[in-house]
């Protein structure tokens, strides 16, 4: 069951676009994926039309009463399959702590025995906090967007130093893939970004897919649509694509 999480320190950088479009490719390849959305501001949740009122119903509840991810999992209108968000998820560090039992706790769930084997996806805030290292301690790859921006590889680079931080606890490299967004060959700052990029992160952790600028798939999420249901020949649904066959290659998606 591969898991991944999709996490940047900056906001604006298209993780939650990269987590729908993601979990819609890998549908596409024929399974169901698990989408988890562990953002307070539930993005994710919104655009895929599982929104519950009661924070019992979430994630929330999941950190507050253990309540079993299948409970809280529900079948999205496009047919993926979501653990939704919920704003009091904001509160989860000042009610828990970061204890390793907190911590671990999502990482303990996904890998017990009684759960489905599926690929699972998890959209993070842009906090490191007790809900991204949930995502982190319990994933098999980091997947970090990176906007073309250079606030954007700021954020990046603190997640790079986080990463590096933990690998005492892991005792072993977190595997890792930045990947660009938002790219545009005719905008200089682009070239500079994905240049940079290379020098600055190992040349094997970046993704050679580029998300490329399109439209169609800006447009997408305020519709709730992911690219392949809106515009399934535009450039946005092949960048994706793409990017689940170099996962897939790389044996993080199946």
């Amino acid at each position: 069951m591969p898991i991944i999480a999709v996490f940047n320190l900056k906001g604006g950088v298209g993780k939650t676009t990269t987590a729908l479009n993601l979990l819609a490719a890998i549908a596409q390849r024929g399974q169901r994926p698990l989408g988890i959305d562990l953002d307070p501001q539930a993005h994710l949740s919104h655009i895929l039309g599982v929104e519950p009122r009661n924070a019992d119903d979430t994630m929330f509840a999941f950190f507050m009463r253990q309540r079993p991810l299948d409970e809280i999992a529900a079948i999205s209108p496009s047919g993926v399959m979501l653990c939704p968000a919920h704003l009091d998820l904001a509160k989860i560090d000042a009610l828990l702590g970061k204890g390793v039992n907190i911590v671990t706790r999502l990482r303990l769930a996904l890998r017990d025995a009684k759960m489905p084997s599926m690929p699972v996806v998890i959209d993070c805030g842009p906090l490191l906090n007790a809900l991204s290292l949930n995502a982190v301690f319990a994933c098999d790859l980091v997947l970090v967007p990176v906007s073309a921006d250079y606030l954007s590889l700021q954020g990046a680079k603190e997640v790079e130093r986080a990463l590096n931080a933990l690998e005492p606890v892991f005792r072993r490299r977190l595997p890792r893939r930045y990947l660009l967004t938002r790219y545009d060959l005719r905008r200089k700052m682009s070239t500079a970004i994905d240049a940079t990029m290379r020098e600055t992160f190992r040349p094997e952790e970046v993704a050679q897919t580029r998300i490329r600028e399109n439209a169609k798939l800006a447009e997408s999420p305020s519709i709730r649509l992911d690219i392949f249901r809106h515009a399934p020949s535009s450039r946005g649904a092949h960048d994706y694509e793409a990017l689940a066959g170099e996962l897939a290659a790389h044996g993080f998606v199946r």
